[in-house]
């Protein structure tokens, strides 16, 4: 049996949120199997930079950190279930990765 793996990822998890539950509410109303979403460890990215420009007075450090959330659903194949998924609304800023598995 085929199924599709899903791939999400977001800086901003409600939009990663939205998307699942549109998902999950595709599966709901095609009866496919849907196992997930899988929540993956989310990637910090953290850059340190000096606040003073000159580098003169006080060490004082500005500290930036930016989150990647991911998630990852295993969907059933049914053709009217994929031709919805492909539908699905993508908010900015949100990567998506469908890849097609034999199970």
């Amino acid at each position: 049996m085929q199924k599709a793996r899903i791939k999400l990822a977001c800086t901003e998890i409600e939009k990663i949120n939205q998307v699942c539950a549109y998902i999950k509410g595709i599966s709901e109303k095609t009866g496919v199997l849907m196992r997930g979403p899988i929540p993956l460890p989310t990637k910090k990215l953290k850059l340190t930079t000096r606040r003073s420009p000159c580098g003169n007075g006080k060490a004082t450090w500005e500290r930036y950190e930016m989150r990647v959330h991911k998630r990852l659903i295993d969907l059933g194949v049914d053709e009217r279930a994929l031709r919805l998924v492909m539908r699905v609304p993508i908010p900015d800023g949100l990567n998506i990765e469908i890849e097609m598995m034999e199970d």
